[in-house]
């Protein structure tokens, strides 16, 4: 098969189109022939090195796919040959990854992929949609008609949160840096969009929570965040979520957070069961098939360009360079 793969950690350059066997299937396990790929920010830092990882190689990255299935092995009960499905948690933990023609995934690790939805779009609402839907449900205990900001409204997980909150039935205030980014969040169903740069910026934001008084949940997305600055904003017993910024050495305030009963929700995907994910993920199928959301695909390279896609995801997370919104997303390229 088809791939791109590793032989040791580096830079994008590392990786190498070429081919390896197709890889055998345990009993639990499903053969699924690859239809579309996505990049996320832990694939390159796991390929760079900056993460450390037990990994085999030569090491195909990758944590999202979506696909067929091509073979079941003896144990699997849920799917069979021909089944589209989707999934998450590939190229971790010992587990070789996506970016590649065929990958074997344990039965746990798949769903069924709507009728309406293409490959291409179930690869970009993978992991970036599971993990909102693990933070506002299962850590922030999202309730209807709450009040969510999220910092960063066009980012992978953000435009997946503005979306949830608005199909749950709450409101969302999100920020962006241009104007163009603003009008994406608008269409996404974001009631306030503010920009970031202003000057003004806490004087919108409290302009935009009006008579609600405060923030039921805070939901940031930056490695740098200042708590204190979310702590003013909050209400009592709000929730403030983070999800990045593993190296941030954080210090606010201690009396306004806890004489205001506020909760810090801390959390990987990673550390998820595979049963909380399927929670997720039959929410996120029927959520797509009702029309309550949509994955938000930025641009699309064929697998041998894998190296220029994880260089482009590089120059979005840690480089702050971007000249689009949404997903990262790779295809085999006979599909192309």
């Amino acid at each position: 098969m088809k791939c791109v793969s590793i032989t040791q950690p580096g830079p994008p350059e590392q990786l190498t189109y070429g081919d390896l066997p197709v890889p055998e299937i345990q009993p639990a396990q499903v053969l699924v022939k690859i239809g579309a790929a996505s990049i996320n920010p832990i694939d390159t830092y796991i390929r760079s090195g900056m993460i450390p990882a037990p990994l085999t190689f030569p090491f195909i990255p990758g944590c999202d796919l979506a696909g067929t299935v091509e073979q079941t092995g003896s144990a699997v009960t849920r799917f069979r040959k021909g089944d589209r499905v989707w999934g998450s948690n590939q190229g971790l933990f010992g587990r070789q990854g996506t970016l590649a023609e065929f990958a074997a995934v344990d039965e746990d690790w798949l769903y069924s992929t709507p009728s309406k939805m293409t490959d291409q779009q179930a690869a970009a609402g993978a992991l970036t949609g599971i993990t909102a839907q693990l933070g506002l449900f299962q850590h922030a205990h999202l309730k209807t008609s709450e009040l969510v900001f999220v910092n960063g409204g066009t980012g992978g997980v953000g435009s997946m949160v503005v979306q949830f909150v608005k199909a749950a039935g709450g409101q969302v205030i999100t920020t962006a840096g241009t104007d163009e980014k603003r009008e994406f969040c608008t269409r996404l169903g974001a009631d306030h969009v503010l920009d970031y740069k202003s000057p003004a910026r806490d004087e919108e934001l409290r302009n935009a929570i009006g008579k609600h008084g405060g923030l039921d949940i805070w939901w940031e997305t930056q490695r740098e965040p200042d708590l204190n600055r979310s702590i003013r904003f909050m209400k009592k017993r709000g929730r403030i979520v983070v999800m990045a910024g593993r190296d941030a050495l954080l210090q606010f305030k201690l009396g306004p957070f806890y004489t205001n009963d506020l909760k810090i929700c801390g959390f990987a995907i990673f550390n998820s069961t595979p049963y909380e994910q399927r929670v997720c993920a039959e929410r996120m199928n029927e959520w797509f098939t009702a029309g309550k959301w949509e994955p938000v695909i930025g641009k699309v390279f064929p697998l041998s360009r894998a190296a220029e896609a994880h260089r482009a995801q590089e120059e979005k997370t840690l480089g702050g360079q971007s000249d689009f919104s949404g997903k990262i997303v790779v295809v085999p390229d006979a599909l192309l």
